[in-house]
């Protein structure tokens, strides 16, 4: 069973990097990732705080928010 990978990100030039690099590293015969941008999806930004994501870029991986750099503060978002 494949384990669920959120990535969340704002579009901004370090989420485009880190999406790049860290989501897209991820090995697709053990994680489903999913890409979310807050940018455009503003209906899923309480979802992300409720997986406990600050900033952006981040990966959730089993209920754990990951912050990856730092691009822009969730509250920014919104």
């Amino acid at each position: 069973m494949k384990t669920k990978a959120l990535f969340y990100h704002a579009g901004c030039p370090v989420c485009v990097a880190a999406e790049q690099n860290v989501a897209a590293a991820l090995d697709p015969t053990r994680f489903d990732v999913e890409i979310v941008h807050l940018g455009k999806d503003k209906q899923r930004l309480s979802e992300a705080e409720r997986a406990g994501v600050k900033s952006v870029p981040a990966l959730v991986l089993n209920g754990t928010a990951y912050h990856i750099n730092f691009g822009a503060d969730l509250a920014a978002l919104k």
